[in-house]
């Protein structure tokens, strides 16, 4: 288990699935803002996009889970992981209980260790809405950057809404703002797939 200062980023296990599928996929609402593709419904006995896969070189996929009692927090990836430029994108996604608690910051400085640390990635990128504050935050208090902003370019809930697109490179990389036990981060978010 990959550990910071509030959650621990573990494999998936089977008895997440249902409880991220029911909190994190049929809340269309949250849906809707966490992953660009529409919301359709899953018929049941379909595979949930949290379903339990097996590793591959493009994505790692954990299940977040509170230090404290070891409930389970949410979602957390690195997704199209390219070896070869050696770089990948950052998403996570909350149970809504566990939102505005400083865990969300923890999740993206985990993963920022993980993707440099451990991979060797050289950048990190994240996407999400402009009115996003709590991904925004918990990306800056890890050290990223905002790159740009995409005018009305994503279909959220009826309307087009603005995307942020915040980055982070190895050699600005301060591991010093990794988790550390004895500091808290009061941010929370999620990053578009």
């Amino acid at each position: 288990m990959l550990r910071g200062a509030k959650i621990g980023l573990r494999a998936r296990q089977e008895a997440d699935v249902a409880i991220l599928h029911t909190e994190l996929y049929d809340d269309v609402a949250t849906r809707s803002r966490s992953d660009p593709r529409p919301w359709r419904p899953a018929a049941p006995g379909s595979a949930s996009p949290f379903a339990v896969r097996e590793p591959s070189e493009d994505a790692a996929i954990f299940s977040v889970v509170e230090l404290a009692g070891g409930g389970l927090a949410g979602d957390a990836l690195l997704w199209a992981i390219d070896q070869h430029n050696r770089k990948a994108h950052l998403g996570i996604s909350l149970r809504p209980d566990c939102r505005g608690r400083g865990l969300g910051t923890d999740v993206v400085r985990v993963l920022c260790g993980f993707g440099f640390d451990t991979l060797g990635l050289q950048r990190l990128q994240i996407e999400t809405l402009a009115d996003n504050t709590g991904m925004l935050r918990a990306a800056e208090r890890a050290g990223f950057v905002q790159e740009g902003r995409l005018h009305r370019s994503l279909w959220v809930a009826g309307e087009f809404v603005d995307e942020i697109l915040l980055g982070l490179v190895a050699a600005e990389y301060d591991p010093a703002r990794s988790p550390d036990p004895s500091r808290s981060a009061p941010a929370t978010g999620a990053g578009r797939r």
